[in-house]
């Protein structure tokens, strides 16, 4: 049985995340905490496996509680601010769900745990089988899963991809996209010849590019680099681009 607990500032999402906790067999609930500190206390002591924390909160952040509490159980982020994600994976998180939380999103994340805690080796997901986060681009868009809706992006728009272990984020002209996806799998979905894979964490539009200094590309004020195993196919592209 994994050991829960809730740290969250808003009395509802308590509701919400201990009712769910409730349903699924091999979680149990230890407290609910509108405190961060308090729960902080009794993550260091030992007694939990799994904590489900909020972001924003008064009195510690959850990417403060994070760096405190330094790995002593294991995090699933619960937050509606999806800015947080590339933060949460730094420091190791499970899972990171974005507000309004599905329980069908909210088991997934409890079952990635249970595979975590007690060694189990994972297995895909039916569901992530029958509804694959990217569809393949259909002329100009594509289609992506986020927590609660599926979203069309226009390839016009997008400027970059970067890699989040498990997650993607897309970031377009006016906003970030994040999606549970490989980049393998976008990079499959994405016309090839708009856009090319330069890094391990990063796929970048070519026409969005704005300079090339040595190996870091600019895109806006966004300065990515080019790793090693990438860079004779990209500089090929370039070349081919040449005047």
């Amino acid at each position: 049985m994994i050991k829960c607990l809730i740290v969250d500032d808003e009395p509802l999402a308590l509701d919400i995340l201990e009712d769910y906790i409730s349903k699924i067999p091999f979680l149990t609930l230890s407290k609910r905490l509108q405190n961060p500190i308090e729960a902080l206390t009794l993550v260091q002591e030992g007694n939990i496996d799994l904590v489900f924390l909020d972001v924003q909160m008064p009195e510690l952040t959850g990417i403060q509680f994070l760096k405190i509490a330094n790995n002593k159980c294991k995090v699933i982020l619960t937050t509606a601010y999806p800015e947080y994600a590339l933060d949460g994976y730094e420091h190791n998180v499970v899972d990171y769900l974005l507000k309004p939380i599905a329980f069908e999103r909210f088991y997934k994340a409890a079952q990635k745990a249970q595979d975590i805690l007690c060694n189990i080796p994972s297995q895909p997901s039916p569901i992530a089988e029958s509804a694959p986060a990217i569809t393949n681009f259909t002329h100009d868009f594509i289609f992506v899963k986020t927590e609660y809706k599926i979203q069309k992006i226009y390839l016009d728009d997008i400027l970059f991809i970067e890699g989040l272990k498990d997650y993607i984020s897309i970031y377009t002209k006016t906003e970030r996209v994040i999606t549970l996806q490989s980049m393998k799998k976008i990079d499959e979905a994405l016309p090839n010849h708009l856009f090319v894979r330069v890094h391990k964490s990063y796929i970048v539009a070519l026409d969005k590019i704005e300079s090339i200094e040595r190996s870091r590309i600019s895109i806006g004020d966004k300065i990515i680099p080019v790793g090693d195993t990438f860079r004779e196919q990209f500089f090929k592209m370039i070349d081919d681009k040449n005047v």
